[in-house]
C-alpha cells in the first residue's frame, strides 16, 4: 500500500512537471466565405530582424505587430487581419518602417525615413509636414489617466530625429499636434556636445527633455532644463543598439534592451543599472552570464517580460526596489515571428501570426500566460505575498496642485499575519513635488490582521524648505509628477498586489477663476436701466476720449460701442473723483475662496485712456523701472493688446531686475500687490469696459483674467471755450480792473462824487434805525 502511494505521488509530480508554460490555440476568423479581400497599398515591413509589438497605453485593445509584415487591430488580435498597407496615393517609395509609436487617437509611422499619421478613428492616412531632412525614429507619451487638457497635452509632443546622428549637427523636430506638424528643435549647447544621438525623450514624468548621447560604448542623459542642465546622468554600457521602451503611468521606468543586454532606469534615465537573472533564492546573473539571447520584450505599468531564441520565457517585477527576472519552464514558445504583450496585469500572450495558404488574411497563434498560476510552482522557489490588502482611492487618478496649495492622500494597508512589509511612497519629480507620509495602526480586521493607514501629504518642494535651491526646479514653470505607493523589496508573487499611483500636475487648477466685487452697481443707484442695457444697448465713445490702437492718442472719429449684457451684466458704480481700485474674489468649483491680493493690471478695451494712476514709479518705491502697457504692446507681437500676463511680467521691486529707473515719475501701472495703487478717473462720465488680468507669477499657475464694466458718475460737464476768447476775456477783465482802480478814487473827489457818497451815507443811516426799532418791538 506504501508503495501505490509512493507511485502515485511521483505520477502527479511527473505530471506538475509537464504542466505546459502555456495552451496554444488559434485565431481564424472571417474566412468561411470566399477568398477574402486583398490588402490594398503598398505592405509594410519592419526594417529590424526582431519582432516589435507596441500597445497603446491607453486603449488596451488597439496594438501594432511589426516584423516581416505589420498588423493593426482594435480587438487585440482576436480576429484574422490583412497584412497592413498604406496607400499607394502617398508614394512612399519603399515601405520600410523603421518606427511606429501611438499618439492620442492615431497611429504614427517612419517609412522610408518619413513621417505618416494613420487615423484610425476615421481609417485615414496624411503626411506630417514641416520636415525638411531624413528621419528614421519618433518618440513620445501617453496619459491615460483622466480627460484633463493637461493630460490629453502629453500625447501631443512628438519628437522625431535619425538615430546615429552626430549629436552636435542632428536635425531634430518637435510637434505639438500629434505630429501632424513639426518644426526644427534646437537647445542652447547642442553644438558642444560630443557624441552620436541615441533618442531625444520627452519626460513627463520629470518635466525634462532628455537626449541620449553615447559616445565610445558608454551613454548617458543629457536634460534641458533647470536643474538637470548643469551634469549628465551617470553613463552605463551601450552595447550594440538598444530599443529604449517608455512603460506606461508616467513613472519614469525606462527598458533599455538588445539581444545581450537588458537595462532598466526607474528614473528618467539619471541612473541605469542591469537587469540581473535570478536563479532560486540568491543568485543573480547578468544578461551576458545568464548566456541569454533575447529576442522580444514586454512591459506594462508594473511588470516586464523577456522571450529569448533559447525558447525561454523570463518574467519580472517593475517595483520600486526589484530588478530582476526570474526564468519560467521551458517550452518550445519561440518563432523568428513570436512577440509578447501583456493582455492584463498579471495575463502575458506570445502571439505569432501564422499565413494561410488559401487567404490573404493572416491568423494568429497565441499562447496565453497566466503569470499567478506559474508561479506558485514549487521549483521557483517564489515567496509569498506578505500583503493581503493595498488600495487608496487616489489610484489612477489625477489631481491638481496649484501654486502655494496642498493635497493630502491616504493608503491603506494589510499585511499577512506574522509579516511586517514597509510601504514606500514615492515622487517622480521631486524637483518640484515634495511629500511627507506618517504611518500609523489603524485597527483590525474581522480576522484579527492589523491594519496600517498611511497619510501622505504633498506640496511643491519649494515650499518644505528642505531642498537646496540648485534642486528644485522653477517655481514658475508647470510640472507633472507621479506619486507611487508600493511596498519595499516587494515578493514577484504579488502579481494582482499593483502599486497604487496618481498623476500629480503642479500647475493650474482650471476650475479657478476671478469675479469682480460688484456690491453696489449702476443699475440699483437708477443711473442705467437694466430692461434698457439688455435691448441691444449701445453708447457713443468720443474721438477725443480713445485710440484704437492703445497709445494714448486721440482717435479720428466717435466710437459706436454695442454693451453686451449677457456678458458684463450691470456696470459696477464708481464715483469720478474718488481714487479706485476693484476687488477681486477667486472662486474655485463655484465657491468663494479668498481674496485677491496679488498683483494685476487693468486695460480699458475700447482703447479709452481717460484715466490714471495714484502712484508714479517713486512714490511705489520701485528700485528699477516698471513695465506698462506702452512697453508690453511694443513686444506683444502676434499676442494682441492684451499680452501681459504671468509670464512676462517683471516687478519693479525685484532686486534682480537689470531695467534702472530712469522715469521716476512715470505712472505706476500695476495694481494690488505691496503697494496702495489706485486708478483715478479724468472728469468724464460714462461706461469703461476694463480688462483685467492678474499677473503676480507667484499667485497661481492659471491665467487669471477677465472683462467687467464700470460705470463712472459725478463729473460735470466740461465747457468748451476755445483757448483765443479766453486769453481775450481775461486781458479785458485786467484792463477794466486796472481802469477803475484809477476812475474810482479820482472820481469821488468831485461835486457830483461827494453827492454820490451823501446819498449812501444817508441810506446807510435810515437801514441802522430801521433795524433799531424792529429789535425794539421784539
Amino acid at each position: 500500500m506504501l508503495v501505490l502511494m509512493l507511485v502515485a505521488t511521483l505520477q502527479l509530480c511527473s505530471m506538475a512537471r509537464a504542466q505546459p508554460l502555456c495552451r496554444i490555440h488559434t485565431v481564424r476568423t472571417g474566412k468561411t466565405f470566399g477568398v477574402g479581400q486583398q490588402a490594398q497599398g503598398d505592405l509594410l515591413y519592419f526594417s529590424f530582424m526582431t519582432t516589435r509589438l507596441i500597445k497603446h497605453p491607453c486603449k488596451k485593445n488597439i496594438a501594432l505587430y511589426l516584423g516581416r509584415q505589420l498588423f493593426f487591430t482594435t480587438n487585440n488580435f482576436e480576429s484574422s487581419l490583412l497584412p497592413f498597407a498604406i496607400p499607394t496615393s502617398m508614394q512612399v517609395g519603399i515601405p520600410e518602417v523603421t518606427s511606429a509609436h501611438f499618439a492620442g487617437s492615431v497611429l504614427l509611422l517612419v517609412v522610408n525615413q518619413k513621417v505618416y499619421i494613420y487615423d484610425y478613428e476615421a481609417s485615414s492616412w496624411s503626411a506630417s509636414t514641416g520636415i525638411k531632412h531624413p528621419v528614421s525614429h519618433i518618440s513620445g507619451d501617453n496619459c491615460c489617466y483622466s480627460e484633463h487638457p493637461f493630460c490629453l497635452e502629453i500625447s501631443n509632443s512628438i519628437f522625431a530625429y535619425v538615430h546615429g546622428d552626430q549629436i552636435s549637427q542632428a536635425n531634430i523636430y518637435f510637434s505639438k499636434s500629434w505630429g501632424y506638424r513639426f518644426q526644427k528643435y534646437a537647445h542652447e549647447g547642442q553644438a558642444e556636445l560630443v557624441g552620436s544621438l541615441g533618442g531625444i525623450f520627452y519626460f513627463h514624468s520629470l518635466s525634462q527633455v532628455g537626449l541620449l548621447l553615447i559616445d565610445q560604448g558608454r551613454a548617458k542623459f543629457w536634460y534641458l532644463d533647470h536643474p538637470l542642465n548643469y551634469s549628465f546622468g551617470l553613463p552605463f554600457d551601450y552595447n550594440g543598439t538598444l530599443d529604449i521602451l517608455i512603460t506606461p503611468g508616467q513613472k519614469g521606468i525606462l527598458i533599455f534592451w538588445f539581444e545581450k543586454s537588458l537595462l532598466i532606469s526607474k528614473n528618467a534615465g539619471q541612473l541605469v543599472n542591469p537587469v540581473r537573472v535570478r536563479e532560486g533564492r540568491r543568485t543573480l546573473h547578468s544578461i551576458f552570464e545568464a548566456n541569454i539571447t533575447i529576442y522580444n520584450v514586454a512591459a506594462n505599468e508594473n511588470e516586464l517580460a523577456v522571450l529569448t531564441q533559447e525558447s525561454n520565457l523570463y518574467y519580472g517585477s517593475l517595483g520600486i526596489l526589484t530588478s530582476f527576472l526570474i526564468k519560467f519552464a521551458h517550452q518550445n514558445i519561440w518563432s523568428q515571428e513570436a512577440a509578447l504583450m501583456f493582455t492584463n496585469p498579471g495575463m502575458l500572450e506570445i502571439l505569432t501570426p501564422l499565413p494561410d495558404s488559401v487567404f490573404p488574411a493572416f491568423d494568429f497563434q497565441k499562447c496565453p500566460v497566466n503569470i499567478q498560476a506559474i508561479l506558485m510552482d514549487p521549483q521557483l522557489q517564489v515567496d509569498v505575498c506578505k500583503v493581503e490588502i493595498l488600495q487608496g482611492d487616489f489610484d489612477n487618478k489625477m489631481y491638481i496642485i496649484d501654486m502655494n496649495s496642498e493635497l493630502e492622500l491616504t493608503a491603506l494597508m494589510i499585511p499577512r499575519p506574522g509579516t511586517s512589509p514597509v510601504p514606500l511612497a514615492t515622487v517622480s519629480n521631486p524637483h518640484s513635488l515634495g511629500l511627507q507620509a506618517i504611518i500609523y495602526e489603524d485597527g483590525y480586521t474581522y480576522e484579527g490582521n492589523t491594519k496600517y493607514r498611511l497619510n501622505i501629504s504633498l506640496r511643491q518642494q519649494h515650499l518644505w524648505g528642505r531642498t537646496d535651491p540648485n534642486f528644485t526646479s522653477s517655481i514658475k514653470r508647470p510640472t507633472i509628477s507621479t506619486i507611487t505607493v508600493d511596498i519595499a523589496n516587494k515578493e514577484i508573487s504579488c502579481v494582482d498586489l499593483k502599486p497604487l499611483t496618481a498623476l500629480i500636475s503642479v500647475g493650474c487648477d482650471l476650475t479657478k477663476k476671478i469675479i469682480i466685487q460688484n456690491e453696489i452697481s449702476a443699475c440699483y443707484k437708477g443711473f442705467l436701466d437694466p430692461v434698457a442695457l439688455q435691448d441691444n444697448y449701445s453708447y457713443v465713445i468720443e474721438k477725443e476720449a480713445y485710440d484704437p490702437n492703445f497709445r494714448g492718442q486721440p482717435a479720428t472719429k466717435d466710437l459706436v460701442v454695442h454693451y453686451p449684457y449677457e456678458k458684463l451684466g450691470c456696470p459696477l458704480l464708481v464715483y469720478y473723483n474718488t481714487p479706485w481700485k476693484p476687488v477681486m474674489e477667486l472662486w474655485r468649483e463655484g465657491k468663494f475662496q479668498e481674496i485677491v491680493e496679488a498683483e494685476f493690471v487693468l486695460l480699458e478695451v475700447n482703447g479709452l485712456f481717460t484715466y490714471t494712476y495714484s502712484l508714479t514709479a517713486g512714490t511705489a518705491l520701485c528700485i528699477s523701472q516698471p513695465q506698462n502697457w506702452t512697453t508690453i504692446l511694443e513686444n506683444a507681437g502676434d499676442k494682441g493688446p492684451f499680452a501681459w500676463d504671468r509670464e512676462n511680467y517683471v516687478s519693479c521691486h525685484d532686486p534682480n531686475s537689470d531695467a534702472p529707473l530712469k522715469w521716476p515719475k512715470a505712472r505706476y501701472q500695476i495694481l494690488g500687490g505691496p503697494t496702495a495703487n489706485k486708478v483715478v478717473f479724468d472728469q468724464r462720465n460714462g461706461i469703461y469696459v476694463f480688462f483685467i488680468s492678474v499677473v503676480d507669477p507667484y499667485y497661481s499657475y492659471c491665467w487669471l483674467e477677465t472683462t467687467f464694466s464700470v460705470y463712472v458718475y459725478g463729473a460735470l460737464p466740461r465747457i468748451s471755450i476755445p483757448l483765443e476768447i479766453t486769453i481775450i476775456v481775461l486781458m479785458l477783465a485786467i484792463l477794466l480792473s486796472v481802469w477803475l482802480a484809477y476812475m474810482i478814487p479820482t472820481l469821488l473827489r468831485t461835486e457830483k462824487g461827494h453827492g454820490f457818497k451823501g446819498f449812501w451815507v444817508s441810506l446807510c443811516k435810515r437801514c441802522r434805525k430801521s433795524c433799531a426799532c424792529f429789535q425794539s418791538r421784539r
